[in-house]
């Protein structure tokens, strides 16, 4: 299986929807390599960033299922380098 290195980029604007992304970011853990977050009171945010390595088809489907989360926006970012697995 060809796996990528991406860095996944969350806002969160809806305090109410953090219990459904951290459920969701509990199934995909296996492919989490880090998580930081990081409370911006000051703008009432929550910001997230993800390392991830996994496929180009998973990262794309928990972004888009992270995307579809009320009040939260998502984007990734992906290395060039393929590994195979």
């Amino acid at each position: 299986m060809e796996k990528r290195i991406a860095v996944v980029g969350i806002i969160i604007e809806n305090k109410d929807s953090v219990e459904k992304l951290n459920s969701l970011l509990h199934e995909y853990g296996e492919y989490i390599v880090g998580r930081m977050g990081l409370p911006y009171r000051e703008r009432n945010i929550s910001i997230v960033s993800l390392a991830v390595d996994a496929s180009q088809d998973i990262i794309s489907t928990m972004t888009g299922k992270i995307g579809n989360i009320d009040g939260i926006s998502v984007k990734a970012a992906y290395s060039n380098k393929i590994y195979d697995d």
